[in-house]
């Protein structure tokens, strides 16, 4: 019997620079699942644990950077075939201090900051991509303006 459970997360980590919105993209380490590939954080969401709470703990893990302000995107589904499991990844948007130097853990090898644009270009999944293009719809002012009581998590 197939199921489907809010099991993941994806983090889009956010900066503003030159008056611009860039994202932290990762590249999948040699050895590691999707190895090359390009990525936003991702994770899965331990027990008894919340999205927003695994969101932020999956930045700190695989980028060292510390949330500033956290939005509610979108939910995608995905389907694992090994394991008969459609999991929700519940997607946000995770704002994080200017100057901060990420420090990747051993997941991934390296990591760029891009503008949103040239972030989309280099994402693998398109599911990625579409996330990507509402988060600049959603944040263009700078924040989620008449929806942000809604959106902003933290």
């Amino acid at each position: 019997m197939t199921e489907a459970r809010v099991a993941t997360v994806d983090a889009y980590v956010l900066r503003r620079a030159h008056g611009r919105w860039e994202t932290l993209l990762l590249c999948r380490a040699e050895g590691t699942r999707c190895a090359g590939a390009w990525e936003a954080v991702h994770g899965h969401i331990a027990p008894n644990e919340r999205p927003e709470d695994a969101a932020i703990r999956e930045v700190r893990e695989e980028t060292g950077l510390a949330v500033e302000r956290l939005y509610n995107v979108s939910v995608q589904p995905f389907y694992l075939h090994q394991s008969g499991l459609v999991t929700l990844a519940v997607a946000f948007a995770a704002v994080v201090p200017a100057g901060a130097p990420p420090q990747l853990g051993g997941e991934h090898g390296r990591c760029e900051w891009l503008a949103l644009d040239a972030a989309a270009a280099k994402l693998v999944w398109p599911r990625s991509r579409a996330a990507l293009a509402d988060i600049a719809l959603l944040l263009a002012g700078g924040d989620a303006g008449p929806v942000e009581d809604v959106l902003r998590v933290r």
